[in-house]
């Protein structure tokens, strides 16, 4: 048995920080074969464990070492309705892959990779699964397109509900759409999974934002169900000076700008106007993926994270990319200051540089700023990737309870209100796409427990 995984092949880094064509390759037949074999097939899967929606990964990896490449999708698909997305953009290395045996000795099974080359498979081949749905007469509202809505809405349609899914925006996929870059994550694959669901037969109505152009309480008389997947699509900022000028932006604008509305291309309805040094503040996958999005846009791109490279959160092969392909990375950094000139244009930061501490708070090391530090830095460029809050429009004139940060308040998925249900970064906060997957699908499973019990 190999101790190396193989290795995806990429587009060399000096011609991909320039293009937004996607970086990984994907595996080839050959590939997949290889990798397959390494899996050990064990009896107690430690892997499955690790996977939030629980795939059956050793099942579906025989599957390809027994070239039944179809098998292998309807394995995936017992537990996964967005495995080309997941495949791409899930954190398996802190998931399924940092659970499987051969880690401990080696590399992991690249169970993502795998994932990824079955799901592509099934995209090249046109393969529907779940084409004879019974209908059961029941109706579901699902608000919000994104991870969230997608899975809950893939499993409800599978088990008979009438499905219609309410997207603020013009395109579904809410953040797979708007939030992660093409190089990452092909527009052309999420909207595969799409058309999917319009296969079989989920109804979808855009440009439209519940709580003002339909209230949820109008929807509770025409549904009987409702699911809340909206996210977290409102940005923070530091409340530091100059965070006024019109050059500082918060990477939701500058990811949406360029994967929705093409702001890349010179011919775009709202074009951005670039500067030459671009600094992204943050340490996360937005900051990772809008760092990147600024350097294929021309910048000289930073990257200022306030702890150390090792607590980067971000998933470890992005940073990899990020460094072959020309990223600037500051550790130990923090803005305190964004210099501007008398007509409000970014000319440069103050910062200071941070200490870590010995001392721990909400499991990590406690970080302060180094007496009498201070930097200037020159910039007219600066992108704010700092986390996320939920949008409480949606909820108007509701009676639907949330917290103090606006999160809505949830048990096993259910709200205070009668068969409205929520789940995903509305209820969570800022997470992973895999997370919010699987709040759909657990949701989902709850609407179906509720009805079968009223039966």
């Amino acid at each position: 048995m190999e101790d190396k995984k193989t290795i995806m092949r990429t587009i060399p880094s000096d011609i991909r920080n320039k293009t937004f064509e996607e970086v990984e390759l994907g595996y080839s037949d050959l590939e997949a074969k290889k990798e397959a074999e390494r899996c050990l097939n064990c009896n107690n899967p430690r892997c499955v464990k690790g996977c939030p929606v629980g795939i059956m990964i050793p099942k579906f990896i025989e599957a390809i070492r027994n070239n039944d490449l179809h098998k292998a999708y309807e394995i995936i698909s017992e537990s996964s309705n967005l495995p080309a997305v997941c495949g791409r953009v899930c954190p398996q290395e802190k998931q399924c892959e940092k659970m499987c045996i051969k880690g401990l000795k080696g590399d992991a099974i690249a169970i993502g990779s795998l994932e990824r080359y079955v799901a592509d498979y099934a995209n090249e081949n046109n393969i529907i699964l779940n084409n004879d749905i019974k209908e059961n007469g029941k109706k579901v509202a699902i608000i919000g397109s994104g991870p969230g809505g997608l899975s809950c809405a893939y499993t409800l349609r599978s088990n008979g509900f009438s499905v219609t899914i309410y997207e603020i925006l013009h395109k579904l996929g809410g953040v797979l759409t708007y939030g992660i870059p093409e190089f990452r994550l092909p527009k052309r694959i999420v909207q595969k999974e799409v058309e999917k669901l319009k296969k079989i037969g989920v109804n979808i109505i855009t440009d439209t934002l519940v709580g003002n152009t339909i209230s949820i309480n109008e929807l509770k008389k025409e549904y009987d169900y409702i699911f809340i997947g909206t996210g977290a699509g409102l940005p923070k900022f530091m409340g530091i000076d100059g965070e006024d000028a019109n050059e500082v932006f918060s990477a939701n604008e500058i990811l949406t700008r360029v994967n929705l509305m093409e702001g890349y291309k010179n011919d775009a309805t709202t074009p951005i106007k670039c500067g030459n040094i671009c600094y992204i503040i943050g340490g996360g996958n937005v900051a990772m993926d809008a760092v990147r999005t600024v350097k294929r846009l021309g910048m000289e791109a930073h990257l200022m994270y306030r702890r150390d490279e090792k607590s980067l959160p971000t998933r470890k092969m992005e940073v990899i990319h990020a460094k072959e392909e020309g990223i600037i990375f500051h550790f130990l950094e923090n803005p305190t200051k964004i210099l501007k000139d008398e007509n409000n244009h970014v000319i440069g930061m103050e910062t200071v540089n941070m200490k870590v501490l010995e001392e721990e708070t909400d499991g990590k090391k406690k970080i302060v700023p180094e007496e009498e530090s201070k930097n200037t830095i020159k910039c007219d460029m600066v992108v704010m990737a700092l986390g996320t809050n939920p949008n409480k429009s949606v909820l108007n004139n509701s009676g639907i309870i949330i917290d103090d940060r606006g999160l809505i308040i949830t048990e096993d998925y259910a709200t205070n209100i009668n068969n409205v249900y929520a789940g995903g970064d509305a209820v969570t906060g800022s997470a992973t796409v895999i997370l919010a997957m699987e709040a759909g699908k657990k949701a989902a499973l709850k609407i179906l427990e509720k009805e079968k019990m009223s039966k």
